[in-house]
C-alpha cells in the first residue's frame, strides 16, 4: 500500500468514488480512496437508484442535471454499464399549493435550460396509466428522470478514476486522522499510516465517526428508509415501453418499474432515526428488519393511488439507513477550523447528486473555488452551535417533509426555539411571530388585534400582508425599532488590521469614526460577502454582514489569516437595535446627552444611550433616516427600555423582517444570497461602485474585477415594477422579452409604502438602456413588468443622508 499521496478519500460509496474520479478528471492523479470493506458498502448498495433533476435550489438542480448527463460519459470512458433507464417521471399535484409549487419550479427550469413540462390529468393518464387520477389537478413531467444500477455505477466511477491514475484500497480500515503542523495529515489505518496533503470525508453512514477522528462534529443522522419490490404485474410487463417514475407527494411515495413489477418507496410520517448514538463499524451489507407498521398508512394510500399494487405480491423488502443533514442537502467543502480537510457527506440522493458533489469538491480543491454558488450544500452553512440533539430533530422533520410543499415563507417548527436573545420574552408578549435564521429566533412581524399569530405558508401574498403593511407605514411616517442580533459581526484588531482589510476587502477602508460599504471577492472576482466596515480606532474595526454566513466568512478569514491581525466573531456578543424613520433622530436625542445632530450619514461613534455604552452607526437597511445601536447582550433590555420609552412619544412601532424586506425594495437594496452571491460579480450587481480600484492594495479578486469593470458585464441587475395579481416575485422567476427568456429574478415582493410589486433581476446589458417592458412568469402567469431606474422612495437619498 502507498504511504504518501496527495489526497486520501475516506469512503467507497458512490460519492467517494465520484470525488476520486473528478479529482483525476481535473488533473490530480496521485489520489487514493480507502474503504473499510468493499465498494458500495453502506447506503449505496441498497439504494433504489433513482435520479431526477427536481430541486428547489437552482444550483442544486443544475448539479443534478450534470450528474445525470455524466453517466453516459462514464459508460463511454470505461466500457462498463451503469444500467441506465431514462424513463422520465411525473410528480403529481392533488391541491392548489402543490400545483403552485410545480408552476414555480417549471418557471425556474425555463432559464436553466431544463425541458420539464406542466401536464394535466389527461396527459398524466397517458404517461402513467396505472395512476388513479381522482383528485389530481396536474403534474410536472421531467424527461430526464430515471434509475440505474447502483453497484455498476459506483464501479464505473472507480474504474474511470483508476484509469486516471487513482489508487483504491479496499478492506482498509481508517483508525485515526492526525493533522501535522504544516496542514498535512497522517491517516492511520489497519494496514499502516498514509501521509496525505488532503483528507476527504466521504464516510456516508460513518461520516460522523470519521469526522470525530479529526475532532469535528458533522451534523448528520441516518434515517431508516423502506421500499418494496413487487412480484410481476401484467399491467407493467405487458407494456411496450418501461413505465415512467411517479412521485406522489400526497402519498409520500415514489414509484418506478423494477423488472416485470414495481418498486415503491415511502417517506412516512412515523419515521425512525437509526444509530442514534453512532453507526456500528461492523454494519455493512446488512438490512434492517422489515417494519410494515410504520408504512401501513402509506401503503393504504398507495393502493388507492396505484390500484395494481393491491393485487400484487411482495417479492422483496429493502429496509436500510440513509444519512441526512438537517435541511436534507449534502455537506460539501472545506471544513471550517481545519486545514486541508474536506467534506463530501450527507448526500442522501447519491445518484442524483453524487456527480455534482464530486465535480464541486474537485473544483474547490484544485481550482480554489467551485464554478457556481454551492451555499445550499456548503458544510459551512451550519455553525458551531449545532449538536446531535438539534440535528436529530431537524433530520426527522426533513424526512417527514421530503415530499411536502416547500413554501417561500414557511417557518419549520422542529428544534425551536433554540437560540434566543434577551428580548425573546418581551417581544413574544408584544405579539412577535417568530422565524429563524442560523438557529436564532428572529421576529418576522408583530401581530396586533385580529392579525394572525401564525403566518400561513403560501406562494401567494400571505395573511401577514396587513401586519407587514402596518409596520412599514410606521417606519416611513414615524419611527420603527428592530433587533440587530441577526447581523454577522466581527472584531478586527492588531497593527496590521488596516492593511489586511485593504487586501481582503475590495472597497475603501474608512478612517476612524466612519464606515464604508464593500464587497468581498473570491480569487476569481465572484462575490463572497457584502460588508460594512466600521473604523473604531487606528487598529480596531467592526465588520457586519449576513448572520447566516458566519462560518462561511470565518473560514475565509482563517484561510487568509496574518499573524499581526486578530479576527473575532462577535455576532452573539454584540447585539442591539435599529431605529429608523423620520423621527429616529428625535428618539435617539432623547436618550443621550451627546449631540446626535452632528452624527452624519456613515458616521460611527461610541455613545452612552441611557445607562448603556453603545456603538452607534448612522446607517439603515430600510433606506430611511436610521441608526444601528450596538451593545453588550447583558445591557440589551436596559437599552430597550430607554429607546421604547422615548419612542412612545414619537409613535414608535416594533417591526420585523417581513417589513424590513419590503422597505428595502423601495430603494432597490439587494440582499445577501439573493442579489449578492458567489454566482454573481460586482459589475453584474452594481456593487462595483463600492470597489476602490485606485487603491494601492492588490486586493483579492482585483484583476478579474478590473477586467470586467473595463469591458462591462454581459448582464446587469435591474429593478422592475410588476403588474402582479395576488402573488409577487420570490426569486428565479424567468424574465421574458420578445417572446424569449432573457433573464431571471433574484428576489422581489410588495413594497407597501408605495403600493408596488417590485422585482429585482438580471437582463442582458445591451437591453438595459432601453428600459424595456418585459413579462415575468409568476406561478404560470405572464405578468407585465416595466424596468425602472429611480428608487420609489427618497430617490435622491436626502432623507437617508440628511
Amino acid at each position: 500500500m502507498k504511504t504518501t499521496t496527495r489526497v486520501v478519500v475516506i469512503g467507497g460509496g458512490v460519492v467517494g468514488a465520484s470525488v476520486l474520479y473528478h479529482l483525476t478528471k481535473l488533473g490530480w492523479s496521485d489520489v487514493m480512496l480507502l474503504e473499510r470493506s468493499e465498494l458500495t458498502s453502506g447506503s449505496t448498495w441498497h439504494a433504489a437508484g433513482g435520479f431526477h433533476t427536481l430541486n428547489g435550489d437552482t444550483n442544486m438542480a443544475a448539479l443534478q442535471g450534470y450528474t445525470i448527463r455524466l453517466y453516459k460519459e462514464l459508460e463511454e470512458i470505461t466500457g462498463m454499464s451503469c444500467g441506465l433507464h431514462h424513463v422520465g417521471g411525473v410528480t403529481l399535484a392533488d391541491n392548489r399549493d402543490r400545483f403552485d409549487m410545480m408552476l414555480a419550479e417549471r418557471a425556474k427550469h425555463r432559464f436553466m435550460g431544463l425541458d420539464t413540462e406542466i401536464v394535466g390529468p389527461e396527459e398524466i393518464a397517458k404517461i402513467a396509466p396505472i395512476t388513479n387520477l381522482d383528485g389530481i389537478i396536474g403534474g410536472l413531467y421531467d424527461p430526464l428522470d430515471g434509475h440505474l444500477d447502483p453497484s455498476g455505477t459506483t464501479h464505473a466511477y472507480a474504474k474511470a478514476a483508476r484509469m486516471g491514475g487513482a489508487t483504491i484500497e479496499t478492506h482498509c480500515m481508517v483508525r485515526e486522522t492526525n493533522p501535522r503542523p504544516d496542514g498535512t495529515w497522517d491517516v492511520v489505518t489497519d494496514k499502516g499510516t498514509i501521509h496525505a496533503e488532503h483528507v476527504v470525508n466521504a464516510g456516508g453512514l460513518w461520516a460522523r465517526e470519521v469526522g470525530a477522528m479529526a475532532g469535528v462534529y458533522f451534523p448528520l443522522h441516518p434515517m431508516e428508509h423502506q421500499y418494496i419490490v413487487t412480484d410481476d404485474i401484467p399491467e407493467i410487463y405487458n407494456r411496450s415501453a418501461e413505465h415512467p417514475h411517479v412521485m406522489d407527494p400526497a402519498g409520500e411515495s415514489y414509484l418506478r418499474q423494477e423488472g416485470r413489477g414495481l418498486c415503491i418507496g415511502f417517506y412516512e410520517q412515523p419515521c425512525k432515526p437509526w444509530a442514534v448514538d453512532g453507526t456500528p463499524w461492523t454494519f455493512g451489507h446488512e438490512l434492517l428488519p422489515d417494519d410494515f407498521d410504520k408504512i401501513a398508512d402509506s401503503i393504504d394510500f398507495a393502493y388507492k393511488r396505484f390500484p395494481v399494487l393491491a393485487t400484487a405480491g411482495v417479492k422483496s423488502v429493502i429496509h436500510g439507513p440513509f444519512t441526512f443533514a438537517p435541511d436534507g442537502n449534502p455537506l460539501v467543502g472545506p471544513v471550517p477550523g481545519l486545514r486541508n480537510y474536506w467534506s463530501a457527506c450527507g448526500v442522501m440522493a447519491g445518484f442524483s447528486q453524487g456527480g455534482g458533489v464530486g465535480l464541486t469538491l474537485a473544483q474547490w480543491m484544485i481550482e480554489g473555488e467551485p464554478e457556481r454558488d454551492v451555499m445550499a450544500m456548503d458544510v459551512a452553512r451550519f455553525g458551531k452551535w449545532i449538536n446531535p440533539g438539534y440535528t436529530r430533530l431537524k433530520v426527522t422533520e426533513n424526512y417527514q417533509k421530503r415530499f411536502s410543499v416547500s413554501y417561500p415563507n414557511e417557518e419549520l417548527p422542529a428544534a425551536r426555539p433554540l437560540r434566543t436573545t434577551p428580548m425573546y420574552d418581551i417581544f413574544t408578549s408584544m405579539g412577535a411571530v417568530w422565524g429563524q435564521q442560523y438557529g436564532l429566533e428572529v421576529v418576522n412581524y408583530f401581530a396586533q388585534g385580529q392579525e394572525p399569530t401564525f403566518e400561513t405558508p403560501s406562494f401567494r401574498r400571505s395573511d401577514a400582508f396587513d401586519a407587514t403593511a402596518r409596520e412599514v407605514k410606521a417606519v416611513r411616517q414615524a419611527v420603527g425599532i428592530n433587533e440587530l442580533q441577526n447581523f454577522g459581526k466581527y472584531r478586527v484588531t492588531g497593527p496590521g488590521a488596516r492593511d489586511w482589510l485593504d487586501w481582503i476587502m475590495a472597497g475603501r477602508v474608512p478612517q476612524p469614526g466612519r464606515l464604508s460599504l464593500t464587497p468581498m471577492l473570491s480569487e476569481k472576482g465572484k462575490l463572497i460577502g457584502d460588508f460594512t466596515i466600521s473604523c473604531l480606532g487606528a487598529d480596531e474595526f467592526q465588520l457586519t454582514a449576513s448572520y447566516g454566513a458566519q462560518s462561511y466568512h470565518m473560514r475565509w478569514f482563517e484561510q487568509h489569516a496574518r499573524p499581526d491581525v486578530q479576527v473575532q466573531n462577535v455576532s452573539d456578543t454584540r447585539t442591539g437595535f435599529q431605529i429608523a424613520g423620520p423621527r429616529a433622530r428625535e428618539v435617539l436625542a432623547a436618550c443621550t446627552r451627546a449631540d446626535v445632530t452632528t452624527l452624519k450619514f456613515l458616521d460611527v461613534r461610541k455613545l452612552t444611550v441611557g445607562m448603556t455604552d453603545c456603538l452607534v452607526q448612522r446607517v439603515s437597511y430600510t433606506g430611511d433616516l436610521g441608526y444601528e445601536i450596538y451593545c453588550d447582550p447583558m445591557d440589551q433590555r436596559a437599552l430597550w427600555q430607554v429607546l421604547w420609552q422615548a419612542g412612545s412619544a414619537c409613535g414608535m412601532v416594533p417591526f420585523g423582517m417581513r417589513a424590513m424586506m419590503s422597505l428595502r425594495l423601495d430603494r432597490f437594496f439587494g440582499s445577501w444570497m439573493a442579489e449578492f452571491s458567489p454566482d454573481y460579480t460586482p459589475a453584474e450587481t452594481g456593487l462595483d461602485r463600492f470597489i476602490q480600484f485606485s487603491k494601492n492594495s492588490d486586493f483579492i479578486g482585483k484583476a478579474p474585477a478590473m477586467d470586467e469593470h473595463a469591458t462591462g458585464p454581459a448582464r446587469r441587475l435591474v429593478s422592475f415594477r410588476v403588474d402582479a395579481a395576488d402573488a409577487d416575485v420570490h426569486g428565479y422567476e424567468p424574465i421574458w422579452l420578445d417572446g424569449k427568456v432573457v433573464g431571471f429574478c433574484t428576489s422581489g415582493g410588495f413594497a407597501h409604502h408605495t403600493g408596488t410589486s417590485i422585482a429585482l433581476g438580471f437582463l442582458p446589458s445591451d437591453r438595459v438602456a432601453d428600459c424595456p417592458a418585459v413579462e415575468i412568469e409568476i406561478l404560470g402567469e405572464m405578468r407585465p413588468a416595466q424596468m425602472i431606474t429611480e428608487p420609489l422612495f427618497d430617490p435622491d437619498g436626502s432623507r437617508m443622508r440628511g
